[in-house]
């Protein structure tokens, strides 16, 4: 695919992902009765798939691959998704990640955990303690401070902000992370990326992690952004 067509399909879907979950943020932070129990579970699930979703066009900037040719907007973009997510830096996570990328699976990986290869829970909070530091702390309670200000219900906000955050890293952590690049032993792994991908079908790989759970190939193919992540798949089985 030409630069220009994948920077403009990419664009599009990344202003589509962030403009559904701002406006659920706000009609749900400031103006939702939560009182149905069926319609605040609903929002939950949907709020969570979109911030998965932030951070996955985030990523895609990282890698360039959001809009090829055009660092900048790769860095605004991925910048207000980053913040919008979890008042994360991204000048802070860009190194990091491409840190990984050098070193999948191995100690100098900031996402591995070497000590708990094969462990979920010591590796997860080690995970967040990686990434959840004192700046974002202090972001995210400077918004929470901001919304009540404003209006907003602590309820709606602990619902339809905090609540959704944590799920989608916890599923982030799971199929982006865990799933890939948990290690029992090195002949699970096929090359240098240490990396599986998952058996999912597209729907579901979709919902899972937005193809993240396509992780093999996208560690051989970094510059593919996350919606190509599935014919890349298929072309790699046939």
């Amino acid at each position: 695919m030409k630069p220009g067509r994948q920077g403009a399909l990419g664009l599009l879907l990344a202003a589509a992902i962030i403009a559904a979950w701002l406006a659920i943020h706000v009609a749900a932070i400031f103006f939702l009765d939560a009182s149905s129990i069926l319609r605040t579970l609903a929002l939950i699930v949907v709020q969570t798939w979109l911030s998965v979703g932030l951070y996955i066009v985030a990523h895609d900037a990282m890698h360039g691959s959001l809009c090829p040719g055009h660092r900048g907007l790769n860095r605004r973009v991925g910048a207000l998704a980053l913040w919008l997510y979890a008042g994360f830096s991204f000048d802070k996570l860009l190194p990091m990640h491409h840190a990984h990328h050098r070193a999948p699976g191995m100690p100098e990986d900031p996402d591995f955990a070497p000590m708990s290869p094969d462990r979920a829970l010591p590796w997860y909070l080690g995970f967040m303690r990686t990434y959840v530091g004192r700046r974002e702390v202090l972001i995210m309670l400077a918004r929470v401070g901001l919304y009540m200000l404003a209006g907003a219900p602590l309820q709606n906000i602990v619902l339809f902000f905090a609540l959704p955050g944590l799920l989608s890293s916890l599923q982030l952590f799971w199929f982006g992370t865990f799933l890939p690049h948990r290690n029992v032993s090195d002949a699970e792994f096929v090359d240098s990326h240490r990396s599986r991908s998952n058996a999912y079908g597209t729907l579901l790989s979709l919902m899972t992690c937005f193809h993240f759970g396509y992780h093999h190939e996208h560690h051989r193919f970094p510059a593919a952004p996350w919606w190509r992540l599935p014919a890349i798949r298929r072309g790699s089985q046939a």
